[in-house]
């Protein structure tokens, strides 16, 4: 029999080898995952091993004001902080995990510590007795239940740390967003004032021709109008920059109020990208690693699914100091040793069901894992293309304004030596505004690109 149980132990033990396997990354192909930002047909052969996203968020964003911003972001916002909490809800979740391995110990249990009894032939005569039970069980996890468990904890908490990384970077990122906002804003604000001057200046002309019997009123009225609606411009942009203010003031965690800042001329941000080989993406994104510690995780719940198959081994002591219900004061020490075997035979489908869940639960992580990296892509590529689209049209746009700007100069010449109508001067001034506009949100999105990229390629760290 002895020989016999030992058989049936090693079986057990050989047939449980399968359990104890490790996650290995499963095969993917990162082959022209980021397009060229030039070629509308080829794909970024990349042979750097580099990447612009693992710079320090501040060898990025050299701005001191922004800089002392996206610290403040870093210690009070608030998404930041819970996502700080959950990475420690997981990791008192994992030393839980650790601890199932160790023996469970408990005094006392079902029976009663103490009684007190009489006999019904003499009730005057009672019986005192007491027992201080302590017992100990230990499950042998020999079919790798509990190592799967851990293993999975410990997954999970790998992918929190990746959230509490991509929170991180969404508040690098969304505060360095705000800040540039606010810089186009103060910009756009300017050049529309100094517009407004200009559009006042020529209402006053204007109505001057006209008192001295020059002009028709007509004329007046649309310079007017020409000067009010600029005007209205400026309080729009007034209104945005108040709303733009209160919402970065959120993101660092404080109330509502203005915000420092230097000007969109003093900002220097890097112009020339490594984006790094394709698999840093699996390893630099804290979104597309998080996927694969899910991936991971669902693993580790399919090995332990099919330890479920396998029996349940538990092994304990007990021992109780007591009197042996009064038949002996004082009293002794009782022990006793017990071990349990048990092994599932029919649990009405739930194991079989159990086990496909966590198959099927696998593959969709493997999808969305996938899924992931190609957004990953898509994003990189999406912020090359913008940055060099922007920067083109920026260059474009600050040749329309010196052609504009002589324009103004010269209908305005032309207009006062009768060469020609109001009309030109209102419409000369209208494009050179559009234009200074127009260079001044291009610069503000070729800015923005920037900080696209450095998210996308997995930026925001320390």
């Amino acid at each position: 029999m002895k020989k016999l149980l030992i058989f049936a132990a090693a079986t057990m033990l050989l047939g449980s080898c399968g359990l104890y396997n490790k996650y290995e990354r499963p095969d993917v192909n990162t082959q022209g995952l980021i397009r060229d930002a030039v070629s509308d047909v080829d794909t970024l052969a990349v042979q750097d091993t580099a990447s612009f996203g693992n710079l320090p968020w501040r060898s990025v964003f050299t701005d001191p004001q922004l800089q002392q911003l996206i610290e403040q972001g870093l210690q009070k916002n608030a998404n930041l902080q819970n996502a700080l909490l959950t990475v420690q809800m997981y990791e008192t979740m994992l030393k839980a995990a650790k601890l199932a391995f160790l023996p469970a110990i408990a005094i006392g249990g079902s029976t009663p510590m103490g009684t007190i009894s009489t006999t019904y032939t003499d009730p005057s005569v009672t019986t005192k007795s007491y027992s201080i039970p302590v017992s100990a069980s230990w499950t042998l996890d020999l079919f790798g239940n509990v190592l799967s468990q851990k293993r999975s904890t410990q997954m999970k908490l790998l992918g929190m740390k990746d959230y509490q990384m991509a929170v991180r970077a969404q508040v690098v990122s969304g505060i360095a967003n705000s800040y540039y906002t606010l810089l186009m804003l103060d910009q756009q604000l300017a050049i529309v004032t100094e517009m407004s001057q200009m559009a006042k200046e020529t209402w006053e002309m204007m109505q001057l021709q006209y008192n001295l019997g020059r002009m028709r009123s007509t004329s007046v009225q649309s310079a007017e109008a020409a000067y009010l609606s600029i005007q209205t411009q400026a309080n729009d942009f007034r209104r945005q920059i108040r709303a733009t203010e209160n919402a970065l003031s959120l993101l660092i965690g404080q109330a509502g109020q203005q915000i420092p800042r230097s000007t969109l001329a003093e900002q220097s941000l890097p112009s020339e990208f490594a984006t790094g080989v394709g698999v840093a993406l699996l390893k630099n994104r804290p979104d597309v690693h998080n996927a694969e510690m899910s991936l991971a995780a669902c693993f580790h719940d399919v090995q332990t699914a099919r330890s479920q198959f396998y029996p349940n081994i538990t092994v304990g002591a007990s021992a109780a100091f007591s009197n042996l219900n009064g038949a002996m004061n004082p009293g002794k020490w009782l022990t006793t040793l017990f071990g349990s075997l048990t092994q599932p035979i029919f649990a009405r489908g739930a194991l079989v069901a159990n086990l496909k869940v966590s198959q099927l639960q696998y593959e969709q992580a493997f999808n969305t894992w996938q899924n992931a990296i190609l957004s990953a892509g898509n994003e990189v590529s999406n912020a090359l293309v913008n940055y060099q689209q922007y920067d083109a049209n920026s260059k474009l746009e600050a040749q329309r304004v010196k052609v504009l700007t002589k324009n103004v100069e010269d209908t305005k010449a032309l207009y006062r030596s009768s060469g020609s109508s109001y009309l030109e001067v209102l419409t000369a001034q209208t494009q050179l505004l559009s234009a200074q506009l127009s260079k001044v949100t291009d610069d503000f999105y070729k800015m923005q690109a920037v900080v696209s990229l450095y998210t996308a390629l997995g930026g925001g760290g320390k």
